[in-house]
């Protein structure tokens, strides 16, 4: 049931990267189906260097990470909300308590920031080095080195085959073998050890996939490559030779700062030993002998994905079928389900103060997915439900979507209570629950998995409350869902609603 006209492509899209080593932004128009950068920044933050032992985040990081964020948010202030998308990686994803660091980064900026998993940060990487190379039908390797993790993905087209992201990157690496700058060959040595046992688990199947050509993106291989037509001007790709030149010239050195290479500048010098490394075990462990450095990189991914959700399929929307598919969902019911919840929430929207197109889209997720945990098991599948859409990897879905999913499938039948809802960030913390009451009607009344339509029922909103109205006498004709409905009057209450059912008075 499609309830509103489809979207129509602003004309300026930007796109923020706010990864552990840097933050990207860039701003392009849409013109004639292609997109044209306009403005391009880049800071970098160095905010995996900021994390703690205990994941908190130091309080001179989070302010440089701020003062950047302010500067960009001087560029996107007068964007909408809808043509801008700002995603946090890896150091966002392992930080303790970074709420309030996030709050007032939303400030700065001006827009909402989600914080992405590893696997969908390594298919918005895909997406953007497949959009900005020249097609080709042979099968890419592609390689990116952030800060804080490192995503290796194979692909034909613009299709990702396999993805994976590894707990490693070029600054936590650095961090952790070269802090003080200092350089060895033991110390050298060490740290592709560590990189080695993290590519390790991986390395069978990636050979086993196989690829035609071998492609690094953002700026750790860009910088590496600069490295090496140093070291070797004829050269038009990272080659094993130059990666070992890169390694030896390391080796000679007491510290960083001793580096004779021009093309790496001071701040990248801090991290470059430790992507240098992470990028000489890939070589060796996937036995790549030659990569080519691509221009795009997740930013112009994050706006390809963008452009997607006005113009071909919103990648969720996809998710969401392969899930159903996954689970063995019976899509007549879910269909059923959903049409009936949609038309609730369009009487009741505008009273409870939920007529947008994110809370009509979460309720059509949910609908469609509820009951995944079926495949698992009957008893409690709502739960079983509820913990495979929080922790499942689910292409263009951000953790807070998937954790707002969740949230609506655990309490979408049989007791109910506000604790789910607490950790949910504004204003979904509020908004969450009437959609929980209206998902909860939608599949009370399907119970039977039957076919035949339901009569025309009035749900007329107030509100904590709500008051469903039959057709005279079919709740007398239907004598388990007049019980399943008292029965839910006493759940809601749960949630604290109060559910009223009334029967339709007859005309004449």
């Amino acid at each position: 049931m499609a309830r509103r006209a489809a979207k129509s492509v602003p004309e300026v899209l930007a796109a923020v990267d706010l990864g552990s080593n840097s933050f990207h932004m860039v701003v392009a128009r849409h013109s004639h189906g292609q997109l044209v950068v306009l403005d391009k920044l880049r800071e970098m933050v160095r905010l995996a260097a900021g994390l703690e032992p205990d994941g908190r985040l130091k309080k001179e990081v989070a302010d440089r990470a701020l003062r950047c964020l302010e500067r960009f948010g001087q560029r996107l202030r007068d964007m909408r909300a809808s043509s801008v998308r700002v995603v946090g990686t890896s150091a966002l994803r392992i930080a303790r308590r970074a709420d309030p660091f996030l709050n007032r980064a939303r400030a700065a900026l001006g827009h909402p920031i989600e914080i992405i998993s590893g696997i969908e940060e390594a298919r918005l990487i895909y997406a953007g080095v497949s959009h900005t190379m020249a097609p080709a039908p042979e099968r890419r390797l592609v390689c990116d080195i952030g800060g804080g993790s490192t995503e290796i993905i194979i692909g034909e087209g613009l299709n990702p085959l396999a993805l994976e992201s590894l707990t490693i990157g070029c600054v936590r690496l650095s961090e952790q073998f070269f802090a003080d700058g200092r350089l060895s060959q033991k110390r050298i040595a060490r740290a592709r050890l560590a990189a080695r046992l993290a590519i390790e688990p991986y390395q069978a199947a990636f050979r086993r996939r196989g690829w035609d050509e071998a492609v690094g993106s953002a700026g750790t291989v860009r910088a590496i490559g600069d490295a090496v037509r140093e070291l070797l001007p004829a050269s038009t790709a990272i080659t094993v030779d130059g990666l070992e030149l890169i390694l030896a010239e390391l080796a000679a050195l007491q510290h960083i700062r001793e580096l004779p290479l021009k093309t790496v500048d001071v701040e990248r010098r801090k991290s470059f030993a430790g992507g240098v490394a992470i990028l000489a075990e890939i070589f060796d462990q996937l036995g790549i002998e030659e990569m080519r450095v691509a221009e795009g990189a997740m930013r112009e991914g994050l706006l390809y994905d963008l452009l997607g959700r006005y113009t071909d399929e919103d990648a969720r929307d996809r998710s969401v079928r392969g899930t159903q598919r996954r689970y063995h969902v019976d899509l007549e019911q879910a269909d059923r389900v959903e049409n009936t919840a949609l038309g609730f929430l369009s009487q009741v929207e505008e009273s409870w103060d939920i007529s947008d197109p994110d809370s009509e889209q979460i309720l059509r997720w949910a609908a469609r997915l509820h009951e995944i945990g079926l495949d698992v098991a009957h008893s409690g599948y709502h739960r079983h439900g509820a913990y495979l859409l929080e922790h499942a990897d689910m292409a263009g879905f951000t953790r807070e979507e998937q954790r707002l999913l969740a949230r609506i499938v655990a309490l979408h039948r049989r007791k109910t209570n506000t604790d789910q809802f607490a950790e949910l960030r504004v204003p979904w913390n509020t908004r969450v629950p009437f959609l929980v009451v209206v998902l909860r009607l939608a599949v009370l009344l399907h119970r039977g998995r039957s076919s035949t339509l339901l009569p025309a029922v009035s749900v007329t909103p107030r509100k904590r409350a709500v008051v469903v109205a039959f057709p005279a006498g079919w709740l007398d004709d239907n004598p388990l869902t007049a019980a399943d409905l008292q029965n839910e009057a006493l759940l809601l209450k749960g949630l604290g609603f109060r559910l009223l059912v009334e029967s339709q008075k007859t005309v004449g």
